[in-house]
Protein backbone atom coordinates (compact mmCIF):
# COMPACT_ATOMS: atom_id res chain seq x y z
CA UNK A 1 0.00 0.00 0.00
CA UNK A 2 1.41 3.39 -0.98
CA UNK A 3 1.86 6.07 1.70
CA UNK A 4 1.25 8.78 -0.88
CA UNK A 5 -2.26 10.07 -1.58
CA UNK A 6 -3.66 9.38 -5.02
CA UNK A 7 -4.02 12.37 -7.30
CA UNK A 8 -6.99 12.85 -9.62
CA UNK A 9 -6.51 10.70 -12.71
CA UNK A 10 -3.62 8.75 -11.16
CA UNK A 11 -3.58 5.03 -11.85
CA UNK A 12 -3.36 2.33 -9.17
CA UNK A 13 0.07 1.22 -8.01
CA UNK A 14 -0.64 -2.27 -9.37
CA UNK A 15 -1.20 -0.94 -12.87
CA UNK A 16 1.33 -1.46 -15.66
CA UNK A 17 4.37 0.62 -14.57
CA UNK A 18 5.28 1.33 -18.18
CA UNK A 19 2.02 3.12 -18.94
CA UNK A 20 1.57 6.78 -17.86
CA UNK A 21 0.28 7.28 -14.33
CA UNK A 22 -0.73 10.94 -14.57
CA UNK A 23 -3.25 10.53 -17.41
CA UNK A 24 -4.32 8.09 -20.09
CA UNK A 25 -3.31 8.49 -23.71
CA UNK A 26 -6.94 9.10 -24.60
CA UNK A 27 -7.01 12.10 -22.27
CA UNK A 28 -4.14 13.79 -24.08
CA UNK A 29 -5.22 15.99 -26.96
CA UNK A 30 -3.15 16.11 -30.13
CA UNK A 31 -2.41 19.52 -31.59
CA UNK A 32 -3.10 20.58 -35.16
CA UNK A 33 0.30 22.12 -35.91
CA UNK A 34 0.95 23.17 -39.47
CA UNK A 35 4.18 21.58 -40.70
CA UNK A 36 5.45 24.79 -42.28
CA UNK A 37 5.02 26.88 -39.13
CA UNK A 38 6.34 24.35 -36.61
CA UNK A 39 9.75 25.10 -35.11
CA UNK A 40 11.87 22.00 -35.68
CA UNK A 41 15.25 20.99 -34.37
CA UNK A 42 16.21 19.39 -37.73
CA UNK A 43 19.25 18.15 -35.95
CA UNK A 44 21.98 15.62 -35.43
CA UNK A 45 21.90 13.70 -32.15
CA UNK A 46 24.26 10.88 -31.22
CA UNK A 47 24.44 8.36 -28.39
CA UNK A 48 27.37 6.06 -27.65
CA UNK A 49 27.70 3.46 -24.88
CA UNK A 50 30.92 2.68 -23.02
CA UNK A 51 31.82 0.56 -20.00
CA UNK A 52 32.05 3.81 -18.00
CA UNK A 53 28.75 5.30 -19.09
CA UNK A 54 27.03 6.96 -22.04
CA UNK A 55 27.94 9.97 -24.17
CA UNK A 56 25.23 11.96 -25.95
CA UNK A 57 26.06 14.81 -28.33
CA UNK A 58 23.74 17.13 -30.28
CA UNK A 59 24.02 20.25 -32.38
CA UNK A 60 22.37 23.54 -31.27
CA UNK A 61 20.29 24.73 -34.26
CA UNK A 62 16.50 25.03 -34.60
CA UNK A 63 14.71 26.00 -37.82
CA UNK A 64 11.27 26.79 -39.21
CA UNK A 65 10.16 24.73 -42.17
CA UNK A 66 13.75 23.60 -42.63
CA UNK A 67 14.62 26.91 -44.29
CA UNK A 68 15.00 29.57 -41.59
CA UNK A 69 17.27 29.30 -38.53
CA UNK A 70 15.06 30.30 -35.61
CA UNK A 71 17.49 29.58 -32.76
CA UNK A 72 21.26 29.06 -32.61
CA UNK A 73 21.63 27.84 -29.02
CA UNK A 74 18.85 25.38 -28.29
CA UNK A 75 19.65 22.64 -25.78
CA UNK A 76 18.64 19.36 -27.39
CA UNK A 77 19.54 17.00 -24.55
CA UNK A 78 17.87 17.00 -21.15
CA UNK A 79 18.18 14.94 -17.98
CA UNK A 80 14.96 12.97 -17.38
CA UNK A 81 16.07 10.48 -14.71
CA UNK A 82 18.87 10.40 -12.08
CA UNK A 83 21.08 8.50 -14.55
CA UNK A 84 19.48 9.07 -17.97
CA UNK A 85 19.12 11.78 -20.60
CA UNK A 86 16.93 12.22 -23.69
CA UNK A 87 17.48 14.22 -26.88
CA UNK A 88 15.09 16.54 -28.72
CA UNK A 89 14.50 15.58 -32.35
CA UNK A 90 11.61 16.81 -34.49
CA UNK A 91 9.25 19.62 -33.51
CA UNK A 92 10.54 21.62 -30.55
CA UNK A 93 7.13 21.84 -28.89
CA UNK A 94 6.43 18.13 -29.21
CA UNK A 95 9.90 17.16 -28.01
CA UNK A 96 9.79 19.51 -25.01
CA UNK A 97 6.36 18.21 -24.02
CA UNK A 98 7.59 14.62 -24.42
CA UNK A 99 10.57 15.30 -22.13
CA UNK A 100 8.49 17.04 -19.46
CA UNK A 101 5.95 14.23 -19.39
CA UNK A 102 8.50 11.41 -19.38
CA UNK A 103 10.52 13.13 -16.63
CA UNK A 104 7.35 13.52 -14.52
CA UNK A 105 6.45 9.87 -14.97
CA UNK A 106 10.00 8.75 -14.05
CA UNK A 107 9.96 10.95 -10.94
CA UNK A 108 6.52 9.67 -9.93
CA UNK A 109 7.62 6.06 -10.40
CA UNK A 110 10.61 6.64 -8.10
CA UNK A 111 8.51 8.35 -5.43
CA UNK A 112 5.79 5.70 -5.39
CA UNK A 113 8.04 2.63 -5.70
CA UNK A 114 11.14 3.77 -3.82
CA UNK A 115 13.63 3.13 -6.62
CA UNK A 116 14.49 4.63 -10.02
CA UNK A 117 12.97 3.08 -13.11
CA UNK A 118 15.29 0.75 -15.03
CA UNK A 119 16.54 1.83 -18.45
CA UNK A 120 14.57 -0.92 -20.19
CA UNK A 121 11.44 0.23 -18.37
CA UNK A 122 12.11 3.88 -19.19
CA UNK A 123 12.67 3.00 -22.86
CA UNK A 124 9.42 1.01 -22.93
CA UNK A 125 7.52 3.91 -21.39
CA UNK A 126 9.09 6.33 -23.89
CA UNK A 127 8.05 4.08 -26.78
CA UNK A 128 4.51 3.85 -25.44
CA UNK A 129 4.32 7.63 -25.21
CA UNK A 130 5.69 8.11 -28.72
CA UNK A 131 3.16 5.66 -30.13
CA UNK A 132 0.09 6.72 -28.17
CA UNK A 133 0.63 10.30 -27.07
CA UNK A 134 0.06 13.66 -28.77
CA UNK A 135 3.69 14.27 -29.68
CA UNK A 136 4.38 15.78 -33.08
CA UNK A 137 7.17 14.20 -35.18
CA UNK A 138 9.68 13.15 -32.53
CA UNK A 139 12.55 10.66 -32.86
CA UNK A 140 14.72 10.96 -29.74
CA UNK A 141 17.69 9.08 -28.32
CA UNK A 142 17.54 7.80 -24.75
CA UNK A 143 20.82 7.10 -23.00
CA UNK A 144 21.29 5.93 -19.45
CA UNK A 145 23.01 3.76 -16.87
CA UNK A 146 21.51 1.27 -14.42
CA UNK A 147 22.59 -1.84 -12.53
CA UNK A 148 22.75 -3.74 -15.84
CA UNK A 149 25.23 -1.30 -17.41
CA UNK A 150 25.13 1.42 -20.08
CA UNK A 151 22.30 1.66 -22.60
CA UNK A 152 21.43 3.69 -25.69
CA UNK A 153 18.04 3.49 -27.40
CA UNK A 154 16.60 5.16 -30.48
CA UNK A 155 12.83 5.76 -30.38
CA UNK A 156 10.93 6.26 -33.63
CA UNK A 157 7.69 8.25 -34.03
CA UNK A 158 5.63 5.05 -34.20
CA UNK A 159 6.93 3.93 -30.80
CA UNK A 160 9.61 1.52 -31.98
CA UNK A 161 12.47 1.14 -29.49
CA UNK A 162 15.87 -0.14 -30.65
CA UNK A 163 18.93 -0.62 -28.48
CA UNK A 164 22.46 -0.46 -29.88
CA UNK A 165 26.06 0.32 -28.92
CA UNK A 166 25.67 3.64 -30.73
CA UNK A 167 22.93 5.36 -32.67
CA UNK A 168 22.16 8.58 -34.54
CA UNK A 169 18.87 10.35 -35.23
CA UNK A 170 17.96 13.52 -37.07
CA UNK A 171 18.48 15.09 -40.46
CA UNK A 172 22.27 14.78 -40.28
CA UNK A 173 22.32 11.09 -39.43
CA UNK A 174 23.72 9.82 -42.74
CA UNK A 175 26.82 11.99 -42.44
CA UNK A 176 27.27 11.33 -38.73
CA UNK A 177 26.90 7.57 -39.22
CA UNK A 178 29.74 7.70 -41.76
CA UNK A 179 32.07 9.14 -39.11
CA UNK A 180 30.94 6.63 -36.48
CA UNK A 181 31.20 3.62 -38.77
CA UNK A 182 34.75 4.65 -39.70
CA UNK A 183 36.05 5.34 -36.19
CA UNK A 184 33.93 3.44 -33.65
CA UNK A 185 35.39 0.32 -32.09
CA UNK A 186 34.61 -1.79 -29.05
CA UNK A 187 36.26 -0.73 -25.81
CA UNK A 188 36.34 3.04 -26.35
CA UNK A 189 36.66 5.02 -23.14
CA UNK A 190 34.16 7.68 -22.12
CA UNK A 191 36.61 10.40 -23.20
CA UNK A 192 37.31 8.74 -26.56
CA UNK A 193 33.58 8.33 -27.18
CA UNK A 194 33.03 11.99 -26.31
CA UNK A 195 35.62 13.07 -28.90
CA UNK A 196 34.08 10.75 -31.51
CA UNK A 197 30.53 12.00 -30.86
CA UNK A 198 31.66 15.64 -31.15
CA UNK A 199 33.50 14.91 -34.39
CA UNK A 200 30.42 13.18 -35.85
CA UNK A 201 28.16 16.15 -34.99
CA UNK A 202 30.78 18.48 -36.48
CA UNK A 203 30.89 16.48 -39.72
CA UNK A 204 27.10 16.55 -40.02
CA UNK A 205 27.01 20.29 -39.33
CA UNK A 206 29.33 20.92 -42.27
CA UNK A 207 26.82 19.50 -44.80
CA UNK A 208 23.38 19.33 -43.17
CA UNK A 209 21.71 22.75 -43.25
CA UNK A 210 19.43 21.87 -40.32
CA UNK A 211 22.39 21.12 -38.00
CA UNK A 212 25.01 23.45 -36.62
CA UNK A 213 25.89 26.38 -34.33
CA UNK A 214 27.84 24.35 -31.78
CA UNK A 215 27.39 21.23 -29.71
CA UNK A 216 25.87 20.07 -26.44
CA UNK A 217 27.53 17.09 -24.78
CA UNK A 218 26.01 14.96 -22.01
CA UNK A 219 28.04 12.43 -20.04
CA UNK A 220 25.87 9.93 -18.18
CA UNK A 221 27.41 7.72 -15.50
CA UNK A 222 26.24 5.90 -12.40
CA UNK A 223 26.93 9.13 -10.49
CA UNK A 224 24.54 11.24 -12.58
CA UNK A 225 24.22 13.37 -15.70
CA UNK A 226 26.56 16.21 -16.70
CA UNK A 227 25.54 18.43 -19.65
CA UNK A 228 27.65 21.20 -21.18
CA UNK A 229 27.18 23.40 -24.25
CA UNK A 230 29.86 24.79 -26.56
CA UNK A 231 29.42 27.43 -29.25
CA UNK A 232 32.34 26.01 -31.23
CA UNK A 233 33.57 22.48 -31.72
CA UNK A 234 37.18 23.17 -30.82
CA UNK A 235 36.16 24.32 -27.35
CA UNK A 236 34.27 21.07 -26.80
CA UNK A 237 37.29 18.83 -27.41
Amino acid sequence: MSNFPDLPGMKDLDANPYEPELASFDEMQAGGDDDESVVKTGTTTIGITTDEGVVIATDMRASIGGRFVSNKSIQKVEQIHPTAALTLVGSVGGAQSFIRTLRSEADLYEVRRGEPMSMSGLATLAGNFARGGPYFAISPILGGVDEDGSHVYSIDPAGGVMQDDYTVTGSGQQIAYGTLEDRYEDGLSLEESRELAIEAVHAASERDTASGNGVYVAEVTAEGVDIEGYENFEGAR
